[in-house]
C-alpha cells in the first residue's frame, strides 16, 4: 500500500500524524508546503493526502484542485484552524473526501484517514455499476409484479383507474406509466392535485373560466379538462375533493360534458381520467365525505400500491437506483452501500415510503463523506447512535445494531433529533408498529395459515411474558397492570404454554 501524505507547514502537526499512524502501521510521507507536494506528485502518488488549508507558498485548496486533475479518485481530506463557512464550502466542491477542523481529536482523525484508506482502496477495484438509463418502476416484490402485469394488462385500454396506497409509495408514477403504455400515449399528461388547490379556485382549475365570470377573471382560460384532450387527466387526493364539485366531476365522467364557469355552451371532453387517493374512500362514502355514485365511477379499475415495509426486499434495489439518479442530477460519481447498510435499510420501516427513501438518498449523495457508505453515514435520525437503549429500543436490529429512530420524514430530509434519553414513545410506537406490519406482509407473501390467530397468540405471549417479568411472577399484579381478570392471566398463561 502506498503511503500517507501528510501537507503541513506546524511540524507539530505532522509530527503527531506520523507517530499515530505509524501505530496503526501506515506508511507516511510529510511535506512542509505546497510546492513539495506538488512537484512530488510528478512522479509518485499518495494512498490518501491529507493537507492544512493555509501554509506559507500555497493553499491547501490549490493542491486539492492540482490532485483532483491529476488523480480525480484520490481522497483528500482538508485540515483548517479556521473553520469558517467558505473554507468548508470551498473544499467540499473542490472534491475534498472530509474537511477536519483543527484542533482535532488524534484518534478521529486516524479513524477518519483508515476509512479514506479503504475508499481509496475499493476505488481501485473494478466497480460494474455504471450509470444506466433510468427505468420507469422497480420492484422485485410480487406486489410490485403484480403492478407491471395490471399496467400491462391495461396497455390496451382507456378505462378509468383508481390508484390506491399511502403517501409517498407513486401513485403518479403509476398513473404516467398507465398513461405511457395506453392508446392515449400520444396525448397529454394532466397532473392535478386536488388537496393542494383551495376550493375557490379548484372548480376554475379543472373546468376553466369564462372572461368576466369572477372578479378576477380578465380572460377566457382553460381548465384541466380542456388541456388534456386526447389524453390523460390524474387526479390525485381525489378523497380530498369537496363535495360540490364532486357533483360535476360526476356528470363530467357520466355524459361526457361540462361548462367552464361563467359558460353556457357544454364542451365535450374526451379524456382519461385516472384518479388516486390514500385514504379509504369507503370509509369516507359511509361518513358522507364522498359520492358513492362517483366513487363506483372511478372504481372500475383498482390498483392498489403497496407501502415500501410491504416490499422491504426492494429497498436495495430502490436504493441503489435512487444514489445513481441523484449522482447523476449533480454530475458526480454514484456512491455505493455496504451490504451491512443495505440490511439495516431493509430493516426500517420507511413511514413516507419510497420518497422518504428517495429523500434518503439525496442527502446521502451529499453528505456522506465515503463513496461507500456505512450504517454510519446514515443521517442521525436514522443511524443506531440515536436509538436508545434498554427498553426505549423497538423494532428490527441488523448484525447486532441498535434499531433506527422512525424520526426521518417522508417529504424531507430529517425531522427532529432524538432526546437524550434515547428514542421518543412515539417513535418506538412506530417502529414497532412497522415491525408488525413487515411481519404481516412476510407471512402473507407466504400464504400463512391463520395469519391473525398466529399474530395474536404471538402478541399476547409477548405482553404476558414482560408483564411477569416486570412483577417478577406475580399473577395477580401482572393481570392488574395488564388489565385483565385473575382468572383470564391464568388461562392465557396455560393456552399459550408460559408456565415457568
Amino acid at each position: 500500500m502506498k503511503p500517507i501524505w501528510i501537507v503541513d507547514d506546524d511540524q507539530s502537526i505532522r509530527w503527531v500524524l506520523e507517530k499515530a499512524l505509524a501505530r496503526e502501521n501506515f506508511a507516511t510521507r510529510s511535506f512542509a508546503n505546497v510546492r513539495e507536494a506538488s512537484a512530488a506528485l510528478d512522479h509518485d502518488s499518495p494512498q490518501v493526502l491529507v493537507s492544512d488549508i493555509r501554509m506559507p507558498g500555497g493553499s491547501g485548496l490549490e493542491l486539492l484542485q492540482t490532485v483532483h486533475d491529476k488523480l480525480p479518485g484520490l481522497p483528500v481530506i482538508i485540515m483548517t484552524a479556521f473553520s469558517d463557512l467558505d473554507s468548508a464550502v470551498a473544499a467540499f466542491q473542490g472534491g475534498a473526501f472530509e474537511y477536519l477542523a483543527k484542533p482535532f481529536d488524534v484518534d478521529k482523525a486516524v479513524e477518519l484517514i483508515r476509512r479514506a484508506v479503504d475508499e481509496s482502496m475499493r476505488g481501485e477495484q473494478t466497480w460494474d455499476e455504471r450509470v444506466a438509463e433510468a427505468p420507469e418502476m422497480l420492484g422485485q416484490a410480487p406486489a410490485m409484479q403484480d403492478m407491471f402485469r395490471a399496467i400491462g394488462r391495461l396497455s390496451h385500454s382507456a378505462a378509468t383507474v383508481l390508484i390506491t396506497g399511502e403517501s409517498g409509495t407513486g401513485k403518479e408514477l403509476v398513473a404516467r406509466a398507465l398513461h405511457r403504455h395506453s392508446p392515449r400515449a400520444n396525448g397529454p399528461f394532466i397532473a392535478l392535485n386536488t388537496a393542494a388547490i383551495p376550493k375557490d379556485l379548484l372548480e376554475s382549475e379543472l373546468f376553466g373560466h369564462e372572461r368576466g365570470a369572477f372578479t378576477g377573471a380578465q380572460a377566457m382560460r382553460q381548465g384541466r379538462f380542456e388541456q388534456a384532450e386526447n389524453g390523460t387527466l390524474f387526479l390525485d387526493e381525489i378523497g380530498d375533493m369537496p363535495f360540490d364539485l364532486q357533483t360535476r366531476l360526476l356528470r363530467v365522467l357520466s355524459d361526457g360534458q361540462f361548462y367552464r364557469v361563467g359558460g353556457h355552451n357544454p364542451l365535450r371532453a374526451n379524456v382519461r381520467v385516472i384518479a388516486a387517493t390514500h385514504q379509504n374512500l369507503e370509509t369516507r362514502v359511509r361518513q358522507g365525505l364522498f359520492r358513492e355514485d362517483l366513487y363506483h365511477r372511478l372504481n372500475v379499475i383498482r390498483l392498489r400500491l403497496p407501502a415500501l415495509r410491504e416490499r422491504s426486499e426492494d429497498i436495495p434495489l430502490l436504493t441503489r437506483h435512487f444514489l445513481q439518479k441523484s449522482a447523476r442530477d449533480l454530475g458526480v460519481e454514484p456512491k455505493r452501500v455496504s451490504e451491512q447498510a443495505l440490511a439495516y435499510l431493509a430493516a426500517l420501516p420507511f413511514p413516507g415510503n419510497v420518497r422518504q427513501l428517495e429523500n434518503l438518498a439525496n442527502w446521502l449523495t451529499v453528505m456522506a463523506p465515503a463513496q461507500t457508505i456505512e450504517i454510519k453515514d446514515l443521517p442521525p435520525d436514522l443511524g443506531p447512535a440515536q436509538v436508545g437503549a434498554g427498553d426505549a429500543a423497538a423494532g428490527a436490529t441488523v448484525d447486532g445494531a441498535a434499531p433506527a429512530s422512525a424520526g426521518f420524514a417522508g417529504g424531507g430530509t430529517l425531522l427532529h433529533a432524538s432526546n437524550a434519553a434515547g428514542v421518543t414513545v412515539a417513535n418506538a410506537l412506530s417502529a414497532w408498529e412497522g415491525g408488525l406490519r413487515t411481519e404481516v406482509a412476510r407471512m402473507l407473501r407466504e400464504n400463512a395459515a391463520d395469519v391473525m390467530d398466529e399474530l395474536a397468540r404471538r402478541f399476547e405471549a409477548a405482553v404476558i411474558r414482560e408483564a411477569l417479568d416486570f412483577t417478577r411472577g406475580r399473577k395477580v399484579e401482572a393481570a392488574e397492570r395488564l388489565g385483565i381478570g385473575r382468572n383470564t392471566i391464568t388461562r392465557k398463561i396455560q393456552e399459550l404454554n408460559l408456565e415457568p
